[in-house]
């Protein structure tokens, strides 16, 4: 039997009702979606390549405004963000540190790294989110790369000798409550 093109099946006395049309596309779109979400590839698995007591990979910065930040020359414990603006996880763990009473404690420096963000885009940012710590720009991910493969916000508790203390995958809803010395 020869395949009818769609015009002649509807023309013929056994001719498909509109209705009928709808299901079957719909029924088409529906399997080409499940197959589609079969055939997604699989998530990435998240790598800290740091450790409680390691010491911490990266310890000079340059921050958005040209200044160079050292954090060995503090004897404060450090929290280092690594972070996108972009990021809904990030937009929501920035909120709830700025506000929290962590971002006004005097023992606690604060360096935010934009992974793949420019210094505008950072400006920017720290204006709309009123943060009050410098911001990094690691436009190449040469930063990040040292401390983890995927995730973001990442925060990494310092203590005042720069040992790492806690890291911090943030993609839940409060990570900043996590943040304990």
């Amino acid at each position: 039997m020869k395949a009818l093109s769609w015009k002649k099946a509807l023309s013929t006395n056994k001719a498909l009702s509109w209705e009928k049309v709808l299901k079957l596309m719909l029924a088409s779109l529906l399997l080409l979606t499940i197959s589609g979400c079969a055939t997604a590839p699989t998530p990435v698995e998240y790598l800290t390549y740091i450790k409680p007591g390691d010491s911490v990979p990266v310890t000079q910065f340059v921050d958005t405004q040209g200044n160079m930040l050292d954090i060995r020359e503090s004897k404060n414990n450090k929290l280092l963000i690594l972070f996108a603006t972009w990021c809904p996880d990030s937009q929501r763990t920035l909120t709830h540190l700025v506000n929290s009473d962590l971002h006004l404690s005097p023992n606690v420096d604060i360096i935010g790294i934009g992974r793949e963000e420019t210094n505008a885009v950072l400006d920017k940012f720290a204006a709309e989110y009123e943060l009050n710590f410098p911001l990094v720009a690691d436009v190449d991910r040469k930063i990040y790369a040292q401390f983890a493969n995927a995730g973001i916000p990442r925060l990494i508790l310092l203590d005042a000798d720069n040992k790492v203390v806690k890291t911090i995958i943030g993609e839940t809803e409060n990570a900043i409550t996590d943040a304990v010395w």
